[in-house]
Parts: structure tokens; sequence; C-alpha cells
């Protein structure tokens, strides 16, 4: 009797991908929702910086100071401290998402590293990457950790890893500085959303 053996023997495998497809759907809205996540209750200290974060960079129209969870709390009296380091994990995860959503496109164009030319793209690329080149971007991935970091403490904002290195920051005006963080900034934001919906359209 006949039997269809190709479907017995793509259902595990289209079921696989289906599974990873998931994960890493679900990985990146944890990350993404960490950056808004409220910090761990401390003990309130007299001597805690105040501020009010209304005028901080990426305060702005339309939106002004959005902040509807309340994570903040009092933005006209808030804990400086504490927005800072919410600050740097947005900026954060706005600079990988950028990352990904270029490396996303580029490779959705076709474009490969010598003997990667077989490899497809988007999560159909997942279970044929080979295993030394996992090993190799987990190791290239530490390495930017470790090295993406303000090691003098002379930082001027949350995320500057300039570490003594002038690239033409100190020349600029204050006004400048501020609409080029907030660029920075603006473009992180929608690279999260950007590189969320291609994974949701390529999973649905």
């Amino acid at each position: 009797r006949y039997m269809n053996t190709t479907a017995i023997h793509t259902k595990p495998i289209s079921t696989t991908r289906s599974i990873m497809k998931i994960v890493a759907i679900l990985s990146s809205l944890v990350v993404g929702a960490a950056a808004f996540a409220p910090a761990s209750q401390r003990a309130s200290s007299a001597t805690a910086l105040s501020a009010d974060l209304t005028a901080e960079v990426g305060s702005q129209a339309p939106l002004g100071f959005f902040d509807p969870l309340g994570v903040i709390g009092d933005p006209k009296n808030g804990d400086q401290e504490q927005f800072d380091k919410l600050r740097y994990i947005e900026l954060k995860h706005g600079r990988v998402a950028m990352l990904a959503f270029v490396g996303y496109v580029v490779t959705l164009a076709g474009v490969r590293f010598p003997g990667a030319e077989g490899i497809p793209a988007g999560f159909a690329a997942l279970p044929e990457v080979p295993g030394m080149v996992w090993a190799q971007m987990i190791g290239t991935w530490a390495m930017m950790e470790m090295a993406n970091r303000d090691f003098t403490g002379n930082g001027e904002f949350p995320g500057d890893f300039r570490n003594g290195i002038d690239f033409g920051w100190d020349r600029l005006d204050d006004a400048t500085k501020k609409s080029k963080r907030s660029i920075e900034l603006n473009n992180g934001r929608a690279a999260q959303m950007g590189i969320l919906g291609l994974m949701t359209h390529e999973f649905l």
C-alpha cells in the first residue's frame, strides 16, 4: 500500500522550526519588555538624587514624557539613578535592534559571507548555521559585551562608551548633542519595533 513518506519526514522538521520561531519571538518580547520593567525595590535613601525627568532626552512631541505604567513615579521629582539605569537598558536594546534590523534586511537581500551562500535568511537560518559559526558569534557577542562599557567612569550620559577617545563629540554645542542623542534614541525605538515586526511577519 502506498504511503506518503514525504509528509512523515517533513512534519517533524516543520514542527521544530515552528518551535524555534516561537522561542525567538518570545525571547525578543521578554528582552524588549525588560527595558520598561520597574527596577527592584530599594530602600529609600535620604541622599537619593531627585530630578525633573520631563526635561530628559527622549521626552519630546507628540507624547512628551511617556510612562503609562508609572514605572518612574512622579516624573517631576523622579529618581535620577533609576531613570539612568532604565535609559541605559533602552539605549542598549535600541543599538542591538538597529544591528538586528540591518542584518535581517541585508541577508534577506541575498548578501552572504564567503562560504555561507547556502544558508537561508530569517528563521530558516537557525538550524542551518554550523556549530563553529555559532561559537564564533557567541564569542563575538561576549567580546562586544565586555568592550561596550564605561571603563573610565567619565561618561557624559548613560551609554557613553568613548572612554577618553574623542570622536568630535566634545566640540559640539549642547543643542547639537541633545539632537544627536534624540536621533539615536528614536532610531533605536523604531528599530525595536521594526525587527519585532519583521520576525512576526515571517512567522505569520
